[in-house]
């Protein structure tokens, strides 16, 4: 992630002692944890979190490690909101060969034997979050009907293009970095404009008012304000809850 971005990393491990060593190291680091000891909970969150990066022991309370890696591998960003793209390191106690490639085989970025030296593994972490970063950065993002192309400064919805200014199109980078996931007026505007500290939010607001009225025009409802707060963009605007949040 960014310098000024932490990034959220989730850690599937059944092992309290290991679960709560990594959490806390990794959280020291200046990352945002995502801690869980199942498979199912792990696959949960990868649907519902999005988070940067994933840490799967093989062995998990409900399941194994490398069911969760063929399940992301899997995803086709249509039936399951997962990013099948998600960078996954897997952890073993078993670390021949055979293991190893296993963990290869059904999509692992990443594998670490057991017991594991904290160092080594941060690097190993650091190594795929930028490599992570990169892709973020250049890879199409699709929210519902909405796709954005960074490399091509272009948004779609369906196969209308949708002409936007500079401002609106980073404006719609930043909610489109994390759908559904409420972005605080004063993360955007440092994140769009560089603001710091407490801001007046009428640019923000006015650009958004004209952002949703250029989405609308075809016929694309996708952010949401909520009030007192920030504002959101989802796939589907019937999901939402509350006449408050729906309000223009």
């Amino acid at each position: 992630m960014t310098q000024d971005t932490p990034a959220t990393i989730l850690v599937a491990e059944d092992d309290a002692t290991t679960r709560t060593f990594l959490a806390d190291e990794l959280t020291a680091d200046g990352s945002e944890l995502l801690v869980v000891e199942t498979a199912s909970d792990a696959l949960r969150l990868l649907e519902t979190k999005f988070p940067d990066l994933a840490i799967l022991d093989v062995g998990l309370g409900d399941g194994s490690g490398l069911d969760v890696v063929r399940t992301v591998r899997a995803a086709d960003g249509l039936g399951s909101r997962i990013d099948p793209d998600v960078p996954l390191l897997v952890l073993s106690g078993r670390c021949g060969e055979t293991d190893r490639v296993r963990a290869f085989d059904a999509g692992a970025d990443d594998f670490v034997a057991k017991p594991f030296s904290y160092g080594e593994l941060r690097g190993r972490v650091r190594a795929l979050l930028r490599r992570s970063d990169h892709r973020r950065r250049t890879a199409r993002v699709r929210v519902g009907s909405l796709e954005i192309d960074p490399a091509a400064r272009s948004v779609w919805v369906g196969e209308r293009r949708v002409p936007l200014t500079a401002t609106e199109f980073a404006l719609l980078r930043v909610l489109a970095a994390s759908p559904t996931t409420v972005c605080t007026k004063a993360d955007l505007l440092k994140a769009v404009w560089g603001y710091q500290g407490r801001s007046s939010t009428r640019t923000l607001d006015s650009h958004v008012c004209r952002l949703r009225k250029k989405l609308r025009a075809y016929d694309a409802e996708l952010i949401l304000n909520t009030w007192g707060v920030g504002y959101r963009l989802v796939d589907d605007p019937r999901s939402a809850t509350g006449a408050r949040e729906l309000a223009a």
